[in-house]
């Protein structure tokens, strides 16, 4: 296919050529070259440099083999990850990374093939992508039918192609559709006695390459009398420290102030608490990563969320921070009152 499209380009630039505009040949020499130049430039790809095309991974396979498990690895991994994009836009997501200045430097797709004529759409964008010499590779996500069947059944949700028959018409009609894709693909993962932290650690072994998985902090202060965070994975209680609430002149302020973090750290304990919890912290972090988990929420409280909690929180993600975990602080009560 691409050795017909190269024949074919020089014969329609040719044929401008042997119509001349007018006896003045030699003037219309130069305008017919740019307009050959610009006609081929439309029906090529966009005038992109290879070294700008993104990295592009497609994922699919099996319903309930964990593609969106797959997916979510690849985009803690920093990955830009579209869900559900149909087959035959994918050459133009990877044309506008292309044109992102490096932004979008890696691209996932998550293809859920789910009929014929969307397979027959990948399958065309696939052979679009090669002749545009395009890097790609596909992983696909298996597994078996008893695993699957038990799955569906734990979610108590039919298989997509199951219309009035069994779960297991659905994965029949499904490993049918996709067997020749699965032929074609780069990575098989067979899921089928994997967990999601196996799961997520296969992808990263295949696309996280040497560097450490990152982990990312989100260190929220907070108070006590307004209720926990939600999202808090762990949660730090500063109420062992004498409240700068009490203290008149400190009243006013917050954590924020220079005063009140230095009360707050000069109370026997603080320092050496946030020593300690630091290293402990390292310990969690490392076991984290392990697991597969990329994000954290450290949750620091105190009575009304506005001294204590705020001092040590900005002080605990300048300690994560100097270690080169990607933190944001967050104060969600200072103020409230």
């Amino acid at each position: 296919m691409s050795d017909n499209e190269r024949q074919e380009i020089p014969a329609q630039t040719e044929q401008p050529a042997e119509q001349p505009a007018g006896p003045q040949t030699g003037e219309t020499a130069a305008p017919q070259a740019a307009d050959e130049t610009q006609g081929g430039t439309t029906m090529e790809t966009p005038a992109v440099s290879e070294a700008a095309i993104p990295e592009l991974v497609i994922i699919s396979g099996m319903s309930g083999a964990g593609r969106s498990t797959a997916a979510k690895c690849l985009e803690d991994l920093g990955w830009f990850v579209v869900d559900n994009l149909p087959p035959a836009l994918i050459p133009t997501m990877v044309e506008l990374g292309a044109r992102s200045q490096g932004n979008v430097a890696r691209i996932a797709v998550v293809v859920d093939v789910r009929g014929r004529r969307f397979f027959d759409n990948l399958r065309e964008s696939l052979a679009d992508l090669e002749a545009k010499n395009v890097t790609r590779r596909i992983v696909f996500l298996e597994s078996s039918d008893e695993a699957l069947v038990r799955r569906f059944e734990s979610v108590r949700r039919p298989h997509p192609l199951q219309g009035d028959g069994r779960i297991v018409d659905g994965i029949d009609a499904e490993r049918e559709l996709l067997r020749e894709l699965r032929g074609d693909a780069d990575l098989v993962i067979d899921t089928s006695s994997l967990n999601v932290h196996e799961l997520r650690a296969k992808m990263d072994a295949q696309f996280a390459g040497e560097e450490e998985p990152e982990l990312r902090a989100t260190v929220m202060s907070f108070g006590f009398k307004y209720g926990l965070p939600v999202d808090a994975d762990l949660v730090v209680d500063m109420r062992f420290l004498p409240n700068p609430h009490w203290v008149p002149e400190l009243r006013p302020f917050t954590g924020l102030n220079e005063e009140v973090s230095a009360y707050v750290f000069n109370q026997p304990g603080a320092k050496e608490f946030l020593d300690r919890y630091t290293e402990l912290l390292q310990l969690i972090a490392a076991g984290y990563r392990r697991e597969g988990k990329r994000y954290v929420t450290i949750a620091v409280g105190c009575t009304g969320g506005k001294h204590r909690s705020v001092a040590t929180s900005e002080k605990l993600a300048a300690r994560l921070a100097s270690q080169g975990v990607e933190t944001v602080v967050v104060h969600r009560d200072m103020g409230r009152e």
